[in-house]
């Protein structure tokens, strides 16, 4: 972005302070700290679960009695975090004070409780006789935990509403700022005005940024980040815009451009408050019409209950969804762009579908009379038929569409008639223009219906919203870029229209490298091979205009410092190789664990390189992308080793749950440091980083390594039960 302030990049996110309207201060660290205690407290409950469900031995040993106090101290301690911030988040927003505190006050008494009743250490000691534990008191426990759990469900639930506030008071900052500078009518109030705006952008891009990222729904994660890529892009224009008009304020054409950025911004502002407060304007529903993979997908679930129920549906039923899917298709044989053979191969199929209903309609009636064995196995024969007639028509659909788009791309590859349109505009040809004009509304027109069949084709609901913003920027942008070309021709010699021109053309050339990436990414979900690669994960793409990450330039230190970091990233290297020689000891290699394992010693390598300056980390900014995901894979391995250690006993579980649990905050703590600015201080950001990373690292072979010996000793001791089983039983026999 230029010197003017902008928000930060879809995903960014930092803490930052101020205050707002209504009462209440801006504080988007706020949600991650709580966020972090909650999900550092919410595995340390599911351990009070196995203690509560701990088998009444008469004798506890002591190992036992000190894991089941250190699970209670870390629970009490884990709570009294979690009430700080609740009540720090209850000093700021008044209304709501009572009802958080009151919630916090029961959390703290409950993890008290929870502190007391585990405190077992002595339990095997004489005079601990009487004392009131969780081996005496399971009840206490149970109704503790249930409190805890209430409570801190009350805190979350008030803190959410906390957030949608914060969010919808600095979405209406925003629009009251913008209203004034579409009033504004000199360049020296508009600078002032546009820093105003850019601050409140920044703060909004932040809010969104956290809001994105703890959304569990990946359809609305999708539109969240399609709406701020909007507003991230349209800031920029906003600017040029503007200006623009200020410059030629008789000019039509440039107020029309500026209209349009106006426009586009406020939507995508509704449509942020629509997916935070989950309902839209008016009463409105989702009227998007569905795709023809859904409708394929949807329909052969119905016909396959048939096996269950053949009473369920209805013949009139199943040929009407038929019929609907197959109208859709129509967007593929009326498109001028499809090739004859695609054409007849489309229609073909979808004959040959209606022909396998009316046979599988038939066999189906017969079987709702008789219920032979060979009648069944007539209907499951239909019904095969007709999922590989359905299958064969999504994969020729897939073939036209992704075929059609990669021919587009590659024919616009060099961006002539952008470039026509820039000289055209310099030479004051208003001729040109109109030719070129002609040319970039057909090609527009193009990429939005190939747009429109991807869609059809996308496979999943968020590549599904990613290939209707595509569709929706190229319709846009095509008129903005048309609009700004006609200002510049009308004032050739103008900079501003000229440098407007090219914001635009930006915008049209970085959606068209995105449909690159849309068109990837749908092959690989209808190939399968979406989410199996271990590898490691990829890094984004530059970003322009990215405030959030501007400060993390590759920098240049003194020896002194690098020495340091090289210090660091050499005793990391030596960590993912005893992670790598952990890893190699098992004999499933696909195993969860195993896998986010390998993920994470890959990426910490990958960190290891950068820190001698090689690799493929090129910049702090990939880096601390890169490190973003090694928390976010950490997690998931703790996950799995909390899924894993279920199937253990008791004292091998508990074991295993304190070891996740010094993992965890780790994770997080790694979160927070990513998002966290340091102005011109990257070296110690990257510090703090791969010193966090080691520690993970370490912790990362320990669990390795015990997860190795409790999954053998778990096989062998299920082995020994198959064998004395299967002794019993022959001897039974005898």
């Amino acid at each position: 972005m230029a010197a003017s302030p902008g928000p930060a990049g879809v995903g960014g996110a930092r803490a930052v302070q101020g205050s707002g309207p209504s009462g209440f201060a801006f504080d988007a660290g706020l949600e991650i700290k709580t966020r972090s205690v909650e999900q550092t407290l919410l595995p340390l409950v599911s351990q009070i679960t196995t203690l509560i469900n701990h088998k009444d031995n008469t004798k506890k040993s002591d190992k036992t009695l000190q894991a089941i106090q250190r699970v209670g101290q870390a629970v009490n301690l884990a709570v009294g975090r979690f009430v700080k911030v609740g009540e720090a988040i209850a000093n700021e927003n008044r209304d709501l004070k009572e009802e958080i505190n009151i919630a916090c006050i029961e959390a703290k008494q409950a993890g008290e409780t929870i502190a007391a009743l585990t405190d077992v250490s002595s339990l095997n000691h004489p005079e601990s006789d009487g004392q009131i534990t969780i081996f005496t008191d399971k009840t206490g426990v149970i109704k503790a935990a249930r409190l805890l759990l209430s409570s801190v469900t009350k805190v979350l639930l008030l803190a959410d509403r906390v957030v949608i506030k914060q969010i919808i008071t600095s979405r209406n900052k925003v629009l009251a700022t913008m209203e004034r500078l579409e009033k504004v009518n000199s360049f020296q109030e508009f600078v002032q005005i546009f820093s105003q705006f850019g601050n409140e952008m920044v703060e909004f891009a932040h809010l969104t940024g956290d809001r994105q990222n703890d959304l569990k729904d990946e359809k609305k994660k999708a539109k969240m980040a399609a709406a701020r890529a909007v507003l991230e892009k349209c800031t920029m224009m906003l600017l040029t815009a503007s200006k623009t008009c200020l410059r030629h304020p008789n000019c039509e054409s440039a107020h029309k451009n500026k209209e349009g950025v106006f426009d586009r911004m406020k939507v995508a502002l509704d449509k942020v408050i629509e997916i935070v407060t989950d309902c839209k304007p008016n009463g409105e529903t989702d009227i998007s019409s569905i795709t023809v993979f859904t409708g394929i997908k949807e329909f052969k679930m119905n016909i396959e209950t048939l096996r269950e129920n053949r009473y369920f549906q209805s013949k009139e039923s199943l040929s009407a969804t038929l019929e609907a899917i197959l109208e859709r298709t129509e967007d593929f044989t009326d498109s001028a762009s499809t090739s004859h053979e695609h054409r007849e191969r489309i229609l073909e199929l979808s004959t040959h579908a209606r022909m396998e209903l009316q046979q599988l309609t038939s066999v189906w009636i017969q079987a709702q009379n008789r219920k032979t064995k060979s009648i069944t196995e007539e209907l499951e024969l239909s019904i095969l038929k007709i999922s590989h007639s359905l299958n064969e028509l999504k994969k020729e659909l897939h073939s036209t569409a992704t075929q059609l788009a990669a021919d587009l791309l590659k024919y616009h590859a060099d961006h002539v008639v952008l470039k026509a349109l820039k000289l055209t505009g310099v030479e004051g040809n208003l001729g040109g223009l109109a030719e070129y004009a002609c040319k970039l509304s057909e090609q527009k027109e193009q990429l939005v219906e190939t747009c429109r069949l991807l869609r059809h084709v996308s496979g999943t609901e968020p590549l599904e919203i990613t290939c209707i913003h595509a569709e929706e920027t190229f319709q846009v942008t095509g008129q903005q870029i048309i609009s700004a070309a006609e200002t510049l021709t009308l004032h050739p010699s103008s900079k501003i229209a000229k440098e407007n021109l090219d914001v635009f053309c930006e915008a049209w050339e970085s959606q068209i490298s995105d449909m690159s990436t849309l068109l990837r990414e749908i092959n690989d979900v209808f190939e399968g091979r979406r989410g199996e690669k271990y590898g490691y994960l990829s890094l984004p793409k530059p970003m322009k205009n990215n405030a959030n990450l501007k400060s993390l330039k590759p920098d240049k230190s003194d020896s002194e410092e690098k020495a340091k970091i090289a210090k660091l990233g050499l005793k990391l290297g030596l960590l993912t190789s005893d992670a790598n020689c952990e890893i190699e000891k098992w004999e499933n290699q696909e195993n969860e664990i195993i896998r986010y394992g390998r993920n994470m010693s890959s990426m910490a390598y990958c960190l290891y390189l950068f820190t001698r300056g090689e690799g493929p980390l090129k910049t702090s900014q990939d880096l601390i992308h890169q490190l973003e995901v090694f928390a976010e894979e950490g997690l998931k391995l703790a996950s799995s080793v909390q899924a894993f250690s279920k199937q253990l006993k008791d004292d091998d579980k508990l074991m295993l749950l304190l070891e996740i649990n010094k993992l965890i905050p780790l994770c997080h703590q790694l979160q927070t440091i990513t998002k966290t600015p340091l102005q011109n201080q990257v070296f110690l950001k990257v510090d703090k980083c791969i010193t966090k990373t080691r520690t993970m690292m370490a912790i990362l072979v320990q669990l390795l390594s015990l997860c190795f010996k409790l999954l053998k000793k778990f096989q062998m001791e299920n082995n020994r039960w198959v064998s004395v089983t299967n002794k019993d039983s022959v001897d039974g026999k005898t």
